[in-house]
C-alpha cells in the first residue's frame, strides 16, 4: 500500500512537471534597438563666393557700338571682356554665344540659371537687327520695376526685377512660354492667339502672359508645333549646381545695364 502511494505520488509529480513544461512559452529574444532614422540631406548653402562676374550694356532704342557683354568665372578660358557684335559676320566678336554656355549648363546639360537671361545678354553682342527681329521690349514702371520681354525662335521670355532693379537668383522672376516656331533662319511664326498677323513684330505681350489663354494649341496649319503654358525659366531642379545671388539692373536714357557677381552652389 505504501509502495503504491509512493508510486502514485511520483506519477502525479511527473505529470505536473510535463504539463508545466509543455504549456510554458520560451522567453522572447531580446530585440536590437531600432536604428536612428537617417538625417535629411542638408539644404545647399551659398558661401557667397564671386564665381561668375557679369557686366552688360544694351541700348534699347538704337544701334550702338558701345553695347557689350562681359563675363568671367572659375572655368578656365570661358570668359569675354566687352564682347560685341562683329561688324563683318554679325556674330559675337569674342564668342560669347558658345563660351557662356559653360556657365549656363552643368556637365549633364542641365541649366544652372535662366536661359532667357543668357539670350538677353547676347543682344549686347548681336546687331541691332536681331533686337528688332525678336521684338525686344524693355520698360521701367513707376515703382522702379524693370520688365524685359522678347520672342526668340518661337519662345517668349519675360525677365522682371524687383522695385530696386535687382534680379534675384535662383528663384527670381524669369518666365518663358512657347508661342510659335521658326524654320531655318526664320522669320518666326507666332500663333495668332498672341499675334494679330502671326509675326513677332505684333506680339501682344498682355496675351502672352495671360494664364487664361490656354496653351496646347496648334500654332498654325503648316506645322505640328503647339503653344505652351507659362513656365518658370530658372535652373533645373536636378542640376548639379545652380547660381545664387543678385544682379543689379538699371534703365536710364534707354540704356539697360546689368552688373554683379553670382555664386555657384552645389546641390
Amino acid at each position: 500500500m505504501k509502495k503504491m502511494t509512493w508510486l502514485s505520488l511520483v506519477a502525479i509529480a511527473l505529470l505536473i512537471a510535463f504539463v508545466a513544461i509543455g504549456c510554458s512559452k520560451p522567453a522572447p529574444a531580446a530585440q536590437a534597438p531600432a536604428a536612428p532614422a537617417a538625417a535629411a540631406p542638408a539644404a545647399p548653402v551659398s558661401d557667397g563666393s564671386q564665381d561668375l562676374k557679369i557686366s552688360y550694356r544694351l541700348n534699347t532704342a538704337a544701334a550702338d557700338p558701345e553695347n557689350y557683354f562681359s563675363f568671367a568665372g572659375n572655368i578656365r578660358y570661358m570668359a569675354a571682356e566687352k564682347d560685341h557684335a562683329d561688324e563683318t559676320t554679325g556674330a559675337s566678336a569674342l564668342g560669347s554665344t558658345h563660351l557662356f554656355n559653360a556657365y549656363l549648363y552643368d556637365v549633364e546639360g542641365k541649366p544652372t540659371m535662366s536661359s532667357g537671361l543668357r539670350g538677353l545678354f547676347l543682344f549686347g553682342t548681336n546687331p541691332y537687327s536681331q533686337f528688332i527681329t525678336d521684338n525686344v521690349t524693355v520698360s521701367k514702371a513707376a515703382d522702379g520695376t524693370i520688365t524685359i520681354m522678347y520672342a526668340h525662335r518661337g519662345t517668349a521670355y519675360r525677365i522682371t526685377t524687383d522695385k530696386t532693379g535687382k534680379l534675384q537668383f535662383p528663384n527670381g522672376s524669369f518666365e518663358s512660354r512657347a508661342i510659335g516656331y521658326i524654320v531655318g533662319g526664320g522669320p518666326q511664326v507666332i500663333s495668332k492667339d498672341f499675334s494679330a498677323d502671326g509675326t513677332a513684330a505684333t506680339v501682344d505681350w498682355a496675351k502672352v502672359w495671360d494664364s487664361s489663354v490656354a496653351g496646347g494649341k496648334a500654332v498654325d496649319a503648316s506645322s505640328d508645333k503647339k503653344t505652351g503654358n507659362i513656365v518658370k525659366n530658372i535652373a533645373a531642379a536636378d542640376s548639379q549646381y545652380y547660381f545664387d545671388g543678385t544682379l543689379q539692373a538699371a534703365l536710364a536714357n534707354n540704356i539697360l545695364t546689368i552688373e554683379g557677381f553670382l555664386t555657384a552652389v552645389q546641390r
